[in-house]
């Protein structure tokens, strides 16, 4: 791994916290050129402080903003030339059951998650294409098995997965790599920053974060996959129990999902 990323171009949304700055602390001294985008400049500012690298440009983008998208790629493509790896990292989840959630919730979910996906690779696809490059889209679980209380989320990953199936099909024969990442449960700040039922941060996390896999284990393991060109890497035994439940024993799979998710008939996780 340590000579495959030298002087690859990596474009890395949402590098500011979690997975995507696991893999800029993992890439950066691996020799890589990286280009990432976060919201908030100042987390930016901070990000780049705290690396010091000529390596490493850092620009405030929404995902789910065209022009933004574009500005970042473009920007990227000026500063290094080219783009050899795009990382669609950046995401935002939602708790909260549909039937108490406004629909803007729904629609945010989607704009940054699959959208906001389309957006930067649409714009990065044609130096991908002539790089021979790897397209990444860092999907879930919860696109192989809907999750209750994240309706909009789940939605927004099927609709990932199945549009980077199909992109990676097109582009079979153009030696560009398409992969998805279902990384379970992470230690990540995804949950603290979930919308609730009024599109509002909820602030917290449901879920034991000490008992996860740490974004710095979660990176390395995408890392190794992009360099072996994978086609799909599903994290955690219970992701993969997950996945292989859903498939083969989806009724039952149904029940041990709402008692995972419930107590009493409440929403808990």
């Amino acid at each position: 791994m340590n000579n495959y990323f030298n002087n690859k171009v990596v474009v890395i949304t949402g590098g500011s916290d979690g997975i995507g700055k696991a893999l800029i602390t993992t890439l950066l001294p691996l020799g890589a050129k990286i280009a990432t985008c976060a919201r908030t400049q100042t987390k930016l500012d901070a990000l780049k402080k705290s690396y010091c690298s000529d390596n490493l440009l850092c620009i405030a983008a929404d995902v789910s903003i065209d022009k933004d998208c574009i500005n970042f790629i473009n920007t990227t493509i000026q500063r290094f030339g080219g783009i050899d790896i795009l990382i669609n990292n950046a995401g935002i989840s939602m708790r909260s059951l549909f039937a108490d959630a406004d629909v803007e919730v729904i629609k945010k979910v989607m704009d940054i998650n699959f959208m906001g996906v389309i957006y930067t690779t649409k714009q990065a696809l044609p130096s991908i294409i002539d790089r021979k490059g790897t397209i990444v889209g860092i999907s879930s679980i919860a696109g192989y098995r809907g999750l209750p209380g994240r309706s909009g989320y789940s939605a927004s990953k099927f609709a990932l997965n199945g549009w980077l199936e199909a992109l990676r099909t097109e582009l079979l024969h153009q030696q560009v790599n398409v992969m998805w990442v279902c990384p379970g449960f992470t230690k990540s700040n995804i949950r603290n920053a979930a919308l609730n039922g009024e599109a509002v941060a909820q602030g917290e996390s449901p879920l034991d974060e000490s008992s996860l896999m740490s974004s710095e284990e979660c990176a390395q393991h995408i890392l190794k996959a992009i360099e072996k060109r994978r086609r799909t890497l599903i994290l955690t035994f219970k992701g993969k129990q997950t996945v292989w439940m859903n498939k083969f024993f989806a009724s039952l799979t149904d029940k041990l999902t709402y008692n995972f998710f419930f107590k009493n008939g409440k929403l808990i996780k």
